[in-house]
């Protein structure tokens, strides 16, 4: 039997008890204190069913463990077939999951899975789209912590599925001194002394700027690892990079999209971030589909 790690995309890790916490909260949402009348009133319990999870676009998938644990969460004696595992690139009308087994928990699963691979296989497709508009470059494109409230976990993983990075994953495992930090803390020395001083040796620090003034005095102080661009246009980015002369790692924030993603790989900046991989991204087309 095919368990749920066993669809995991190789190259992220997606916690086991992420995917449970999820799949559990999903259904508890979804069944409330009666479960499926609509299902239970009209299908034999002994009734069997065939179906397919089926793509009706292409992109990147991503999400089949979730789909996976929420059949086996509603009957261990659904059977699943997985033609494809996360990260996987699909055609428009392809098989992702063939399951057999009794149709009420099949017919139970069946909005609840849809959702968990409609949502990240989005995710993942449109980060795959903005990776391919930095192809020949260096430069990595990365999310933020603008993601659904309680979804976080999956929906960084599924920007990994679609060949992107991740930035941090919360306030808890990086510094990253915004303008408001640099606003209370009196500037950019005093905000900086005082985040080096309390860092730990593992801990790494990036500073936001919003002017090449304020880059040359980040650089000046020594006491950062990574800059934050933020809003700047081409023109700054490039002349942020000449300044930087490969010091610190250089980040392009702020209009980041899919229009001019290309451009700014071309400035030679380290990475880019945006938003727009997890709060945007438009829902991919699949569906569950019966077979007679």
């Amino acid at each position: 039997m095919i368990t749920p790690t066993s669809l995991l995309y190789p190259d992220a890790f997606l916690s086991p008890l992420a995917i449970d916490e999820a799949v559990h909260r999903a259904l508890d949402e979804d069944l409330g204190r009666a479960g499926d009348i609509t299902s239970l009133a009209t299908i034999p319990e002994a009734t069997k069913a065939q179906a397919i999870l089926v793509a009706r676009q292409s992109g990147v998938i991503a999400g089949l463990p979730l789909a996976l644990a929420t059949l086996q969460k509603l009957s261990p004696d659904i059977e699943v077939r997985a033609h494809v595992r996360d990260a996987a690139r699909v055609a428009r009308g392809q098989r992702v999951l063939t399951m057999t087994g009794p149709a009420r928990a099949i017919l139970t699963a069946e909005r609840t899975a849809l959702n968990f691979v409609g949502r990240l296989s989005g995710v993942a497709t449109l980060t795959a789209d903005y990776v391919a508009r930095t192809e020949g470059t260096t430069m990595r494109i990365c999310c933020t912590r603008k993601t659904t409230p309680g979804l976080r976990a999956l929906e960084k993983y599924a920007v990994r599925c679609g060949g992107g990075f991740n930035h941090r994953f919360g306030l808890d495992d990086a510094i990253l001194i915004k303008d408001n930090h640099i606003a209370v803390a009196g500037g950019i020395r005093p905000v900086l002394e005082r985040a080096r001083a309390h860092a730990g040796h593992l801990v790494k620090i990036e500073i936001e700027v919003d002017t090449l003034a304020q880059l040359r005095e980040v650089l000046g102080t020594g006491l950062a690892d990574a800059v934050l661009l933020d809003n700047m246009d081409l023109a700054t980015l490039r002349e942020a990079v000449r300044l930087n002369e490969g010091r610190l790692q250089l980040e392009a924030s702020g209009g980041v999209t899919l229009d001019s993603i290309a451009a700014i790989a071309a400035t030679g900046v380290d990475y880019a971030s945006s938003g727009a991989l997890t709060h945007s991204a438009p829902n991919f087309d699949c569906a569950l589909d019966i077979e007679a």
